[in-house]
């Protein structure tokens, strides 16, 4: 429960960096624009999602701008037996290692070895490493009746520490714009 926690509270405080990084796959046999209706993928007590939920505030943005986003692409929310598709969402957050080198001073320095002198090159240089969590936000879109995964995006960004509530909530939605970039597939940009 504990590890989830970090899950939420991390996967939210996705950095403000320039861009997110997204991925899509979806199955190419699907006529996605016939698709008008979806609803929550609904918890089963033996799925495990049933337990408490450690962060609400966070599930509740995603929720929110996943509900936007999916109204914008001419989608409907309704109960889950009028639902075309079903919506899901997975938070993930993974520790990264950032090496960087940078060279200080280049030239030519004097050195000396035995009786000779000879000139050599001299470089400064100096290594810094960062470490740093990076979150990706997943959404899953499932077919209603067959259960089978039709679509799914990704966003991936650094988490920044110390947000507010306020700039969490525009991070998420950052996030879930970029990934709804590629819904539906093929769609004109």
């Amino acid at each position: 429960m504990l590890k989830r926690a970090f899950l939420w509270i991390g996967i939210l405080a996705l950095a403000g960096c320039s861009s997110v990084s997204t991925e899509y796959d979806y199955d190419e046999k699907v006529a996605f624009d016939g698709f008008t209706k979806w609803a929550w993928v609904e918890a089963t007590p033996d799925s495990g999602s049933a337990k408490y939920q450690m962060d609400g505030l966070n599930d509740r943005r995603i929720r929110d701008a996943l509900t936007s986003q999916l109204t914008n692409a001419g989608l409907s929310q309704v109960p889950a037996s009028d639902a075309q598709v079903l919506v899901n969402y997975l938070t993930q957050v993974e520790k990264k290692i950032d090496v960087d080198t940078f060279y200080t001073s280049f030239g030519y320095y004097p050195y000396y070895h035995s009786r000779h002198g000879y000139w050599g090159t001299g470089v400064q240089a100096d290594t810094r490493v960062r470490e740093y969590k990076e979150g990706t936000l997943i959404v899953d879109i499932i077919d209603a009746n067959t259960k089978q995964l039709l679509w799914r995006g990704s966003g991936t960004d650094t988490l920044k520490k110390n947000l507010t509530p306020e700039k969490r909530t525009e991070q998420v939605q950052k996030v879930v714009a970029a990934i709804f970039e590629g819904y539906p597939p093929g769609k004109e940009k």
